[in-house]
């Protein structure tokens, strides 16, 4: 198996004991079609002088890689689904297939969707469409390529095999899908414990956690580190909330076995990006509610972040995990304004300056209604930057006049080259539903991946140009 001199494989999550996981066998697929690799997360764990073959027999065949887990582990978990608590959970689809280090020392999953059934299939078929292995890796690439710390996606293959699903015109075709996570370690993980009144059990989740993933953590003692865990878990969600919004991201569905320790978004299912600001806009059809609208999310992950710290109250006292979720909001509220001011490309000012270019911005959008992406790549870099001002329509009226006043202080950031070709596009790159829906159609009806193809690249080009760097973590 030809391996650079990153490769450094381990299998950690194995010494927590079979109380957290099923091991298991991936299904055996009757095609091996590569449709996508991301050879730059390949680069970052090693594995990017594997050949198409090699990369096919493990992360299709799922030949185990030498130094890591002999056999996947089905991980087990609880969790609340849309506010209902569910007790059946666990990996029904997937699988921890392999850790390893990355090329700066952090511990990394590879999981699956889509590898077959598990224990915790609940009837499923354990297998995953091509369409929506297809939509997982535009999110993540576009979600990354604005900032959000998200998984990658690591491989599809597809697979050959015709699925029946009734939200989408079946037969369908198939595909399994590697992802690259920092951690799969979710809420809904100790939430199951507590559930099985396992206190013990709970403890050594809080040590594995900390040693592996939550460095900042290492210093404290108890009962001070249980406070200091939650502390660390929210300031990453905060983040992760705020690069959300920002981005006009609807995940969809927030529930707690969807929210992992680490912070990084994943497990993408019926997600969305705002055509226009709209609190209310939902993603996945079956929300009739709304539960899990755009405006909401703040709050959801604040309700699923008081779900983690009920785990953790044999460990600390209540007031002062309480302490901890109190300053949740007002993080996400920094962390806003912090990415907004990135969005838009340019340098702080000042706090109060600041606070009333992100209000003047968010008010425009609003009252506007003008397409979210359009109104970034306009102002991206204010009205400083060396690019053409827009004009006319819908940059007219009250809203827009206190958004030009605010943003006229306002520098551009030093390390954006203006001269980049995405600058010179007619318009943003996007990811709207009928984007998606116009890349999956030729794929259907012919088999052709030019427009997958093209707007990956599209993707990436906005990123190289908008640098809007992911949130890193130690």
């Amino acid at each position: 198996m030809p391996t650079s001199s990153s490769f450094r494989p381990a299998g950690v999550h194995a010494a927590l004991g079979v109380e957290f996981f099923d091991p298991v066998h991936a299904v055996t697929f009757p095609e091996h079609i590569l449709r996508y690799r991301n050879q730059n997360a390949a680069a970052s764990v090693g594995l990017e002088k594997l050949d198409d073959g090699e990369w096919v027999d493990h992360f299709g065949r799922f030949r185990a890689l030498p130094g890591s887990f002999s056999q996947p582990l089905a991980l087990r978990y609880h969790g609340h689904q849309f506010r209902s608590y569910n007790p059946d959970l666990g990996d029904g689809r997937g699988f921890l297939f392999a850790q390893l280090f990355d090329d700066r020392g952090r511990l990394l999953d590879l999981g699956t969707k889509g590898s077959g059934t598990t224990p915790w299939s609940r009837g499923g078929d354990g297998r995953l469409t091509l369409k929506g292995g297809v939509r997982e890796v535009l999110a993540t690439e576009m979600l990354e390529a604005l900032g959000v710390y998200t998984s990658k996606s690591f491989s599809l293959i597809e697979t050959g095999e015709a699925l029946t699903r009734g939200d989408e015109p079946s037969p369908t075709r198939s595909s399994v899908l590697v992802r690259l996570n920092h951690s799969h370690i979710r809420i809904g993980t100790f939430q199951r414990l507590r559930f099985l009144d396992k206190t013990d059990e709970i403890g050594r989740l809080i040590d594995h956690s900390v040693q592996h993933y939550l460095p900042e953590v290492t210093a404290r003692g108890e009962p001070e580190r249980s406070p200091a865990f939650l502390d660390a878990v929210s300031r990453r969600l905060a983040k992760t909330t705020a690069a959300w919004m920002v981005s006009g991201f609807v995940h969809g569905v927030l529930n707690t076995d969807n929210i992992n320790i680490t912070g990084e978004s994943f497990d993408y299912g019926p997600w969305r990006f705002l055509p226009r600001l709209d609190p209310a806009f939902t993603a996945a059809y079956f929300d009739q509610t709304g539960l899990y609208a755009f405006g909401r999310q703040p709050d959801t992950m604040f309700w699923n972040l008081t779900r983690l710290a009920e785990c953790l109250l044999d460990f600390a006292p209540q007031p002062d995990l309480e302490t901890v979720l109190r300053a949740f909001p007002p993080l996400v509220q920094d962390e806003f304004r912090t990415a907004l001011m990135r969005r838009l490309g340019l340098e702080s000012l000042d706090l109060e300056a600041d606070n009333a270019l992100v209000a003047a911005a968010w008010r425009f959008l609003a009252v506007s209604e003008m397409p979210f992406e359009r109104f970034f790549f306009d102002w991206f870099g204010g009205s400083d930057c060396g690019r053409s001002t827009p004009t006319g329509a819908p940059y007219s009226g009250e809203a827009f006049d206190a958004f030009r006043t605010a943003i006229a202080g306002h520098a551009p950031r030093a390390d954006i080259d203006f001269t980049h070709a995405y600058f010179r596009r007619e318009g943003p790159c996007t990811m709207l539903y009928e984007d998606v829906e116009a890349i999956w159609a030729p794929i259907a009806e012919r088999d052709d991946w030019f427009l997958f193809d093209e707007k990956i690249a599209a993707i990436r080009e906005m990123g190289d140009a908008l640098k809007l760097q992911p949130a890193r973590f130690p």
